[in-house]
């Protein structure tokens, strides 16, 4: 018979591998994606030991990935009193958690695809050929989606939280 610690222990390891798997969608390591799962699945700080153990990864891989995750904001160093080690803890509010990876993912892929599409729709401006035309128009419809799709998606990011996702999970769900 199962016990309750391990039941939790397995849904825990199945989250952590799936956030692991998720990270290539969001632009992150899958080691990255683990080790902030592994962070917001902790109810107490986390050293880098600890994780290094869970995950079986190196010291200068949790390290590198560690330090990537404080720089995006997700996760946060901390010191536990009486012991000199670092330890982590990771940002558990969703909507901010959202928030934060939309915005990573803005300036990483968001903003250098639309900088791309627009400079191809003003080398092909006022060009006469067809082909040119149609190329034209697609770069130029492309740019204006994604610049709309871009203009949401920071307006909802921007709000501490969302009232916008609740109504739509409702309407939906």
């Amino acid at each position: 018979m199962t016990t309750e610690p391990e039941k939790l222990q397995e849904a825990r390891d199945l989250f952590i591998e799936q956030w692991g798997a998720m990270g290539s969608l969001w632009g992150v390591t899958r080691t990255m994606a683990q080790t902030h799962a592994a962070l917001l699945a902790a109810e107490e700080p986390v050293s880098t030991d600890d994780l290094m153990h869970e995950l079986g990864i190196s010291r200068g891989n949790a390290n590198q990935t560690l330090r990537q995750l404080v720089e995006w904001g997700l996760v946060r160093s901390v010191r536990v009193r009486g012991d000199r080690k670092e330890y982590f803890v990771a940002e558990k509010k969703v909507w901010k958690i959202f928030c934060i990876i939309a915005r990573e993912r803005k300036r990483r892929e968001i903003d250098p695809a639309l900088a791309v599409l627009r400079e191809c729709a003003a080398r092909t401006n006022g060009l006469r050929n067809r082909n040119a035309k149609g190329f034209h128009k697609l770069v130029s419809q492309l740019a204006d989606f994604l610049s709309t799709a871009n203009n949401i998606l920071e307006r909802a990011a921007a709000r501490e939280e969302s009232t916008v996702i609740p109504a739509l999970l409702k309407l939906f769900g």
